[in-house]
């Protein structure tokens, strides 16, 4: 049985003669999450739209659950784009029950659904109310309850924790764990890396149309050194003692006092701890020593970086 249930194949679009999307390729597996990464006009929200059928590609070839897209097989899907879209003189379980029924559920379903999702999301005080009249954050929520209210197969969240507190990110964490548990597929993009390192499975990262990384966020994370911050009494600096132990030594800042010292990036085989022997060999005079964490924000931003510099020689 093919557990392949969306995928683009070789998918080009351009957009009066700009390219959004070039010789794009991937595939979502059943029950997994994936980070949609990229910068803003990357071709993210273009992708997800030819995936579900909305915009034609002017190359390739896009499948849902197996076939190309069609208004049937959109009743599986849940999805919240970019631009949110809620009926503002409607009430908002109304307004839910309206999204929910499009999706061929039953009123009474619809309701009580509808009703335990706005309870997880500590909005139940606020069924009977107009649209017109929440906050900003409480309509991203309610906009969100709609896009999973029919217990969807495959969740496509463009964005989904814009305009959320710390408090309602948890809340919804939370819910697109719960939703892979159940056997959904979650497809999200995020700007907020910190998201996407907790949540993801795996991570695809497209910049100027193009994907440049696909893979699990261990993979993502290697594709950077591992470095360490250390200070020294020694001006002249720990580069000489080190070699070729390093890819590069540079004088940096770190801390919250903005310490002086010096960011190691270690070149592969080498071990944190084959950096504080030399250092300590070699006379260097240790006052702080750091293990620097790899975070996702910078396989983004050095990722990115190489692509652009690639794009413009």
């Amino acid at each position: 049985m093919n557990d392949c249930i969306f995928s683009l194949e070789n998918i080009c679009k351009s957009f009066a003669g700009k390219a959004a999307v070039r010789d794009l390729d991937f595939s979502l597996k059943k029950g997994s999450i994936t980070g949609f990464l990229g910068p803003n006009g990357a071709g993210k929200s273009t992708s997800l739209r030819i995936g579900l059928g909305i915009i034609r590609p002017d190359k390739g070839k896009a499948l849902l659950f197996g076939n190309p897209p069609t208004y049937k097989a959109l009743d599986r899907v849940g999805f919240l784009p970019e631009e949110r879209g809620l009926y503002r003189k409607m009430k908002t379980l109304a307004a839910i029950v309206h999204f929910a029924r499009l999706k061929g559920m039953h009123t009474k379903a619809a309701r009580k659904q509808g009703m335990a999702l706005l309870e997880r999301f500590e909005l139940g005080g606020i069924a009977n109310k107009k649209i017109k009249t929440l906050s900003k954050g409480m309509a991203q929520k309610v906009q969100i309850i709609t896009a999973i209210v029919h217990a969807p197969e495959l969740v496509i969240l463009d964005e989904p924790f814009s305009g959320l507190d710390p408090v309602n990110q948890k809340i919804l964490e939370d819910l697109v764990r719960e939703l892979a548990q159940n056997g959904a597929t979650v497809l999200f993009s995020t700007h907020v890396m910190e998201h996407a390192e907790r949540l993801c499975d795996r991570i695809m990262l497209l910049s100027q149309g193009r994907k440049i990384f696909d893979g699990t966020v261990t993979q993502a994370l290697d594709a950077i050194p591992r470095s360490v911050w250390l200070q020294t009494s020694n001006k002249e600096g720990p580069a000489a003692v080190i070699g070729d132990l390093a890819l590069g030594v540079s004088p940096q800042t770190f801390g919250p006092n903005n310490a002086q010292g010096w960011r190691v990036d270690l070149a592969p085989g080498t071990d944190i701890q084959d950096i504080l022997r030399v250092c300590i060999a070699g006379g260097i005079n240790l006052q702080a020593f750091e293990p620097r964490r790899r975070h996702l924000h910078d396989v983004f931003m050095h990722l990115v970086g190489q692509s652009n510099t690639a794009e413009s020689t």
